[in-house]
């Protein structure tokens, strides 16, 4: 992979970075606030604020482990071994990168991996 196509990723990884960082922070804010308001006396209002609570909460899970990969991408970007299968230490396809550049796994390696885990199950 060549320097530009790296920075491209890098600049990519990075913005998506931030966006998770900055909706992680607004949630933190809201649920504070949400904690803060007045206790909602009809049974059914607190449980509807529950599960959205929980809803949220479910989805901020989501983005952390997404912010986690992001981050190791981006490590593997500054080790040069970005873009290297885990599974067979082959290269994983451009295309298969810019659709999921936190993959670890090129096309062949991931569907055998499923596959795997799906008998198994």
């Amino acid at each position: 992979m060549n320097k530009k196509t790296q920075e491209e990723f890098k600049k990519l990884l990075n913005t998506q970075l931030e966006a998770l960082l900055k909706e992680a922070e607004q949630t933190a804010g809201e649920l504070q606030s949400s904690q803060e308001k007045e206790a909602v006396p009809d049974e059914t209002d607190l449980a509807t604020i529950e599960r959205d609570r929980n809803f949220l909460l479910r989805i901020r899970d989501r983005e952390r482990k997404l912010i986690q990969k992001i981050q190791e991408a981006l490590k593997r970007l500054e080790k040069n071994n970005f873009g290297i299968c885990e599974g067979c230490g082959g290269p994983i396809s451009m295309e298969r990168l810019r659709a999921r550049p936190v993959t670890t796994y090129c096309i062949e390696c991931k569907t055998e991996s499923e596959a795997k885990e799906k008998s198994l199950h």
